[in-house]
Order: structure tokens, then C-alpha cells, then sequence
């Protein structure tokens, strides 16, 4: 890796916003270190290198203490500082609570929620140090909802977003910089991982996940606090969510999240 370059790193990038992001990074001049789970790391990470840039590939299940360490391991053994950290790494779950798998929604907090905790603490440690840094974390405008038959994914989120608000108010007096997002319902993996399709929610019109990475990057490259990202539709849905009462989000997310919801819609 070049040592003039400044250096990003994007979980999740395998695909969809994370993909992307790392896409609007490299065509800034961002030298990469981009992170997944899966096969698809390494088909993104030679597409990235099209750009005139550096790009290291670290596939690692961040939903455990050693992933996260091998992910950090890697970063830190480029001996360079860490211009931006994009933590966008997140999976969800669909269906009623009593029915879903504890150990599938526990792999939703350890992914959202842990994950984020633990890189976030190694990483602002050292920005905070030299003064100087941005984090991007993607929260979702799910945060901002009573997750009715996605419980454990909608409160995931809404920690993301209180979690961020806490540490800009900490970290006001110092050169670093924390951007939360808040991406709606986009045209990635996600409603087939969280077995979804079925719901009008996974079936419904959605954002395009280079249109949120683009609003995403400049929200974090100027230092926004908090942005909701996508079509105006999704940006409409994030005012109106701030004054509709949680028991009338709470019943609307019923009727688009339910198993089978999708199929009475049809």
C-alpha cells in the first residue's frame, strides 16, 4: 500500500452499500482494507482494484471476537493511520420473535451491535490520539421504528443511532467526526438473508444502494452528524417518523413485515 493515500476501511463490502461505499472511497484516492464474511470479498476487492488505488481484502465473520481482531490485526499491520472507518457490516432477522432461532438473533447483535462496539472502541482510541479522523457507522431509518416482526433488527439500530449521538457529544472538542445514516429498504441481499421475501417489505420498490453510498460519503466526508439516505420517498419517511407515536409505527410495520404479508398484498 501507498503511504501518501489516505486510508479507508468498509465492513460489509462485498456487496450492496458497503460495496458501493468502497467504490465512492476508491474513486476519491482512498487506499482500501474492505471486510466481509463471504465468497463475494474477493470478486469485490478485484473490481475495486481497477482504481488507480490499494485494496486489501480481509474476509472474517465479524460476529466474533476473532474476526474482529483479525480485521483490526490487518489494518493496523499497514503501519498507516486510519483516515476513515465506514462500520456498515449488519445483517436482520424476519418473523415473529417467539418463533425466530435465539442463536440467529443473537448473531444479529453480535454483528450490529458488538462488532460496531468493539471496532469503534479500538479505532476512535487512536483517532482521538492524533486529533484527527471520521467514522461512519450505517444505522438505518428502521432505528426510528418499533420493529414489529423484526424486533431484535429495528432495536439493533436504534442502539447504532443512540450509540453515535453519545459519542459525537464525547468527542466534540476533538478533531474527529461520527456520521450516522439511515439507509430505507434497498435493493440488496438483505430481505433473502433475513428470509423476508414474503413480506411486502421485501417485495416493495426499493433505494439504490449506489444513490445511498454517494449521499452516505458526503455525509461523512463533511462531517454530518446524521443523514437519512435514499429516495425522497425514504426521506419523507424519516420526517414523518419523527412525530407518528411508536404505537402507530409499531401496527404499520406490522402490516409490511409479517410472514406472508407480501403474498396478502399480491
Amino acid at each position: 500500500m501507498s503511504d501518501n493515500a489516505p486510508l479507508a476501511v468498509v465492513t460489509g463490502a462485498s456487496r450492496g452499500i458497503g460495496y458501493e461505499l468502497a467504490r465512492r472511497f476508491a474513486a476519491h484516492g482512498f487506499d482500501l482494507v474492505i471486510n466481509a464474511e463471504d465468497d463475494a470479498l474477493a470478486a469485490a476487492a478485484e473490481e475495486l482494484g481497477a482504481a488507480p488505488v490499494d485494496v486489501r481484502a480481509v474476509q472474517a465473520d465479524l460476529r466474533t471476537e476473532a474476526g474482529v481482531e483479525e480485521l483490526y490485526v490487518a489494518v493496523t499491520s499497514t503501519g498507516r493511520p486510519v483516515d476513515t472507518v465506514a462500520l456498515n457490516a449488519g445483517v436482520g432477522q424476519g418473523g415473529a420473535f417467539i418463533d425466530t432461532d435465539l442463536d440467529d438473533d443473537l448473531a444479529v447483535i453480535d454483528l450490529n451491535v458488538v462488532s460496531t462496539v468493539r471496532l469503534a472502541k479500538r479505532f476512535l482510541k487512536e483517532m482521538a490520539a492524533r486529533d484527527e479522523g471520521r467514522m461512519l457507522v450505517t444505522s438505518s431509518i428502521a432505528a426510528t421504528v418499533p420493529g414489529s416482526f423484526q424486533p431484535v433488527y429495528n432495536a439493533s439500530k436504534s442502539f447504532l443511532q443512540s450509540f453515535v449521538q453519545a459519542l459525537q457529544e464525547e468527542l466534540k472538542e476533538t478533531g474527529v467526526t461520527l456520521t450516522s445514516v439511515m439507509p430505507g429498504p434497498t435493493e440488496t441481499d438483505f430481505f433473502r438473508r433475513a428470509g423476508m421475501l414474503d413480506t411486502r417489505l421485501g417485495r416493495m420498490r426499493k433505494d439504490d444502494p449506489a444513490q445511498v453510498a454517494a449521499q452516505a460519503f458526503d455525509a461523512v466526508m463533511s462531517g454530518r452528524p446524521k443523514l437519512v439516505t435514499g429516495s425522497a420517498a425514504t426521506k419523507a419517511q424519516g420526517i414523518a417518523d419523527r412525530v407518528l407515536p411508536d404505537r402507530l409505527k409499531a401496527a404499520a410495520h406490522r402490516r409490511v413485515a409479517e410472514p406472508g404479508s407480501g403474498r396478502k398484498a399480491g
